[in-house]
């Protein structure tokens, strides 16, 4: 089919106009008051012909520069494989958006139900939704669901090495909500354990959030952490990369209640800010509590397998004030994405993916630190595929450098310290480029 979208015609506007017992379209608003009825001329541009708007938007996207891209700090520039784009794009799941008749929504079902069951094999735990906008709101979620676990405690606490951004949405959520965030300090690029050992002591605490990876790029080790926050009654929200489950230590392993985060990661493209996938799992004690949509598998009565929407006395169904949420609409056509994505790169792929980025990263630290006008700002924590240096040059001024010659060469955390991540699209080529960038700085 050439043409994705065909108006109505006069005869199609007619033939509905007749079936609604109306002549005109402006029937349609008859009970507005007439004074609210708008009456000029609407500033509207001119019609153009089909193909002068696709020039229009082509010379909009030229002007879009095409970086190679060593940023990361939560979003990453990772392949998307061709056949991901494809399936996709084919009409029954572009069409296929509010699964509330499991009859005529199987398809749609299904695929919700996959994207949950790779989820919780790459976290660990029991349940997942399906799903949120992305990876800061659903940290904000999970700490609303510590403080609905909790009851009477309204305080969380939120480690200093996490993503700034996460951290500045979970306090915009908490401070419409009447919850109390509290910093967790750092103690050379970690979370001070001793610190939040105190800070539990205190009381009234209902969840702590944590990193996984942190801010810095470091493989934080969390053991004890669960049995802490355990003896005080708090919820364990473990804040993660999603690629990096396929071969760090899952959530669950280290004992969190709660693991959350972005799914960008599976392959999907930047797009200059999105759209973008929220993750929420947890156990099973704490499924009620969770945001979002959660399908099941059952079986019809002719015993065979099918789908339907499970626990479904959520945000789309009770009253505002009881709603655990205020996530209404689920991220349909990007959990597809991430099915489809999984599905064809595998457990495997995902190591190998992981193993390029990894390799590279550590590769070019060695070349950054090699050229005098940079260190790695700590030298002894375990990282994949980013880490964090200190600059002699303002990390701003790398940045800008770079990026005159075609490179974005990482995010500035400070003056002097900036984070640089390398993933399977970055070549030695490109690596190399920016170590002269920095070295004649």
């Amino acid at each position: 089919m050439t043409h994705r979208y065909l108006p109505h015609t006069p005869a199609d506007i007619d033939r509905m106009l007749a079936r609604c017992g109306v002549s005109r379209l402006e029937d349609l608003y008859s009970d507005v008051p007439e004074e609210l009825l708008f009456k000029g001329e609407y500033d509207l541009p001119s019609e153009m012909s089909e193909r002068r708007v696709r020039d229009f938007f082509n010379e909009l996207g030229s002007a879009n520069r095409q970086l190679v891209c060593f940023a990361g700090n939560g979003f990453y520039d990772h392949d998307t494989p061709a056949a991901v784009s494809s399936i996709i794009s084919r009409s029954e799941f572009l069409t296929a958006y509010t699964p509330y008749q499991p009859e005529i929504s199987q398809g749609t079902l299904q695929y919700i139900f996959e994207y949950q069951t790779m989820m919780c094999r790459l976290t660990g735990l029991d349940v997942s939704n399906a799903s949120m906008y992305d990876g800061t709101t659903a940290t904000a979620e999970a700490m609303m669901m510590a403080v609905a676990h909790a009851r009477k405690r309204n305080r969380v606490l939120v480690s200093a090495t996490m993503r700034q951004g996460v951290t500045d949405v979970v306090a915009t959520y908490a401070r419409y909500h009447g919850v109390t965030i509290d910093i967790i300090p750092e103690k050379e690029g970690i979370t001070d354990r001793e610190a939040l050992a105190t800070m539990l002591a205190e009381g009234n605490v209902a969840g702590v959030i944590v990193a996984q990876r942190n801010r810095y790029g470091i493989i934080e080790d969390y053991t004890g952490y669960a049995e802490l926050c355990k003896g005080a009654k708090a919820l364990l929200i473990m804040n993660c990369i999603a690629s990096d489950l396929a071969v760090l230590k899952t959530p669950a392993e280290w004992g969190a209640d709660v693991a959350v985060g972005d799914a960008q990661s599976l392959g999907m493209p930047l797009s200059f800010g999105g759209p973008y996938l929220g993750f929420i799992c947890c156990t099973n004690a704490l499924i009620r509590k969770l945001p979002g949509r959660i399908v099941g598998q059952t079986k019809d009565s002719e015993g065979r397998r099918v789908f339907v929407l499970t626990l479904q006395a959520r945000e789309q169904h009770i009253r505002r004030e009881k709603a655990t949420s205020n996530i209404c609409s689920n991220q349909g056509l990007m959990a597809l994405f991430v099915t489809v994505y999984l599905s064809l790169t595998g457990a495997e792929g995902l190591r190998r993916i992981n193993a390029q980025g990894t390799n590279g990263a550590h590769y070019l630290a060695r070349q950054l630190t090699s050229t005098g006008k940079v260190v790695l700002t700590y030298p002894d924590r375990p990282f994949l595929n980013e880490f964090c240096i200190t600059t002699t040059a303002p990390a701003a001024e790398i940045i800008r450098v770079a990026m005159q010659q075609g490179i974005l060469a990482g995010v500035a955390l400070d003056e002097h310290r900036m984070t640089v991540a390398v993933t399977e699209l970055q070549s030695k080529e490109d690596m190399d480029r920016l170590t002269e960038i920095v070295k004649a700085l």
